[in-house]
């Protein structure tokens, strides 16, 4: 009987905290949707064992839902986890189930860890858990594990856009090895001699620092036809 109580009592605290999640959640999808497209510049710097990249500037594009741009010369990485593929996702709560866990301090601001699991195999998205300040509603780290490109930790600092959830920097952390890079820079890695290879590290970090916004502009959609 002491074993069936505890049950009846959990079951429903873990109901609580699924509704609690899809509440915070859903409250960091308004503010992302209160942003009908921008623009910003971005400055990008990338720290990737085995190659160089030299940093480079790149004018990023969005309009909702998922239209995305970037101009710039020469290579630019920037990983799409960051800026559609997670606010895409979590956007539709039908796409998964979320759970709330600990709290813990992120760039200085109390955040909550939620953790949200897709429905469905289809998902190229396996799990994703993001740390959620939840006082003014914005993503301050997100860990995302996916198909095609493992795992990615990305780390936001906020400034003057943070009522829309625009971040000012964004920090990525990534897998080297799964991680899917441009062609160039790719046939790089495979073609630097193992001799002289001395970076033994695995994971790479990419810094965007953004700036420049221009918020709900009404940028056309022929912007994003390639």
């Amino acid at each position: 009987m002491r074993i069936l109580f505890i049950l009846i009592l959990l079951f429903p605290l873990s109901k609580l905290h699924a509704q609690a999640a899809n509440v915070l959640l859903n409250k960091v999808v308004a503010k992302m949707m209160s942003v009908k497209d921008y623009s910003a510049n971005a400055d990008v710097t990338a720290d990737i064992p085995m190659i160089k990249i030299l940093p480079s500037k790149a004018k990023i594009y969005f309009k909702q839902k998922d239209k995305f741009k970037v101009e710039a010369k020469g290579i630019v990485i920037l990983p799409k986890q960051g800026f559609t593929d997670v606010n895409s996702f979590i956007s539709n709560s039908k796409n998964y189930q979320a759970i709330l866990g600990d709290t813990t301090v992120v760039n200085s601001a109390k955040s909550v860890l939620t953790t949200v699991i897709p429905n469905g195999e289809s998902s190229e998205i396996i799990l994703a858990k993001l740390w959620i300040d939840y006082t003014r509603n914005v993503v301050m780290k997100t860990q995302i594990t996916t198909k095609s490109n493992g795992t990615v930790t990305t780390t936001y600092t906020y400034g003057d856009k943070v009522s829309y959830g625009l971040p000012s920097k964004m920090v990525f952390e990534i897998d080297v090895k799964k991680f899917k890079l441009p062609k160039s820079v790719a046939a790089d890695i495979n073609n630097t001699d193992n001799k002289s290879k001395k970076d033994t590290r695995k994971k790479g970090t990419i810094t965007v620092s953004l700036s420049n916004y221009s918020v709900n502009q009404g940028l056309s959609d022929a912007l994003f036809v390639k």
